[in-house]
């Protein structure tokens, strides 16, 4: 499955010289800072660096913007422990638990759980990217969007549990952000309730919706209290219980090795990645945990779940790259341009004439993961500090930062309008015990889903039922869907009423 001498060539390349490593330090830092503030996403972190390898050979420039992809990743992570802030839509389902952790005063624990779940996935991930490249881009070939329609699904199945009082409110704010997502432009070209505002066009924008219904929503909150912690006594940043908590993270094997599993295959998937894998991952650990009421509570599986499958999809991503010559979202697309402009075109001719390239790029991630475990672990002492600044000072801020990171993203006044409006509308939902990451979930997925479904529609004339009989991809995840949501969950019932009658 691998071939041993374009492997030796690869370790070759990457150890015989420390050149190709010069950049990856640096690139992880970039990756971190850029994860870790409101408003700038990875992918703007790379084209923003882009440049910088145009004097780089091929190995080097991968090396380099690939460790700014690792480190964003799990910076994103930081932001929503300790603020409730996700830095990307691949970090939302880690702040569903990290964020209540940190409000205990347990913010060094969560810390330590997500950079081990971020280790241990981004690894997993590229392990089996190395071992299954081959078959997974036959995989990835074969993928339609009736295949991507059951996956997108899965992620919405977790707005029903987002609410643990009433299961309908967490389903109200979920079709409310199904409405959201359909506002603007459709797939087909027909113009919807954009009330004649040309910001409107291409449907609100997503993450400045996201920093507002999340962060900005929280900082109103949070107004009269004095410190993100509450306890005085925990507000201390210690290694020490940071790797407690990176010990604690291995508690959970299955929940780890799930995560890794699900980001890794869903993360393959063109178009869906990362922001479904943390979503479905969560959801699934929640089903399966035998106390399902403590997730959203400061559960520390939750975080294992949502790290662990966030990162191993960044190998999931690399896959149609490298086989298919394919991006598979906004950072992959800033790796096809690097290879663009170093004469390199990915898919199976570059896999088969250049395996040893492919083995050192895949080989460099392995050890960036290494290297993103020290890095991560020194940074934390910085980056925890948050918790110790006094709310007067570092609400007034982060909202900037939030207005300043909405219109980075749009580039006109939407941005931060879009901010502000999703700020009090996550006020109000908080107020009245809705579940904001419901709305943002529908409004991440349902315009995702719109396209599918009409491409579907199209592909199966109108008939997509039959359709999914001559497609076994989507019949087979379409089954284990139905048996995760229905057939496990009524199991566990007929098994506590037997154990009750007994």
């Amino acid at each position: 499955m691998i071939d041993q001498f374009a492997l030796s060539q690869a370790v070759d390349l990457l150890f015989s010289s420390y050149t190709p490593w010069l950049w990856v330090i640096p690139g992880l830092l970039i990756g971190l800072v850029f994860g870790s503030i409101p408003g700038l996403q990875i992918s703007m972190a790379m084209a923003v660096f882009l440049p910088v390898t145009f004097g780089m050979d091929f190995l080097q420039a991968m090396l380099f913007l690939t460790s700014i992809f690792t480190g964003g990743a799990y910076g994103g992570g930081v932001t929503a422990i300790l603020m409730n802030i996700p830095g990307s839509s691949s970090s939302i389902a880690t702040a569903f638990d990290g964020y209540p952790m940190a409000r205990e005063g347990k913010h060094n624990e969560a810390l330590g759980l997500g950079l081990a779940a971020s280790v241990v996935g981004a690894f997993v991930g590229y392990l089996l990217l190395m071992l299954l490249i081959q078959p997974l881009a036959a995989f990835v070939l074969k993928i339609g969007p009736l295949e991507m329609v059951v996956v997108v699904l899965w992620g919405l199945t977790l707005i029903a549990t987002l609410n643990d009082s009433r299961v309908s409110k967490g389903l109200l704010a979920g079709f409310f952000g199904l409405m959201l997502s359909q506002i603007g432009m459709s797939t087909t070209g027909v113009m919807r309730t954009s009330v004649g505002m040309p910001y409107l066009i291409d449907g609100l924008p997503v993450v400045p919706a996201m920093i507002g219904i999340f962060a900005a929503s929280e900082l109103l909150r949070l107004r009269g209290e004095t410190y993100l912690v509450r306890d005085d006594a925990q507000r201390d940043i210690s290694f020490g219980r940071i790797l407690k908590g990176s010990g604690e993270t291995f508690r959970y094997p299955g929940v780890l090795v799930r995560g890794s599993l699900l980001g890794a295959v869903i993360g393959a998937i063109p178009g869906v990645g990362s922001s479904v894998a943390n979503l479905v991952s969560y959801g699934e650990a929640k089903r399966t945990s035998k106390t399902p009421e403590r997730f959203g509570k400061g559960a520390p599986e939750g975080v294992v779940a949502a790290e662990s499958a966030n990162s191993s999809s960044e190998g999931g991503s690399m896959t149609a790259l490298l086989a298919l010559g394919i991006p598979g979202g906004a950072a992959t697309a800033v790796l096809l341009a690097a290879f663009s402009f170093h004469n390199i075109i990915g898919g199976p001719s570059f896999i088969r004439n250049q395996t040893d390239i492919v083995y050192s790029i895949i080989l460099g991630n392995i050890g960036q993961v290494v290297l993103l475990a020290v890095l991560g672990l020194l940074s934390l002492r910085l980056l925890g500090l948050v918790v110790r600044v006094p709310l007067s000072y570092l609400v007034p801020s982060v909202l900037a930062m939030c207005a300043w990171g909405g219109y980075g993203i749009t580039g006109t006044i939407a941005g931060p309008l879009t901010v502000a409006g999703f700020a009090a509308l996550g006020w109000l939902m908080r107020r009245h015990d809705y579940p904001v990451a419901a709305t943002v979930i529908g409004l991440l997925l349902g315009k995702m889903m719109e396209g599918e479904l009409v491409r579907t529609m199209q592909i199966s004339r109108g008939n997509p039922l039959a359709y999914m009989l001559e497609r076994p991809i989507a019949l087979a995840l379409f089954v284990v869907m139905l048996i995760v949501l229905v057939g496990v969950p009524v199991l566990r019932t007929l098994r506590k009423r037997r154990a009750a009658r007994s």
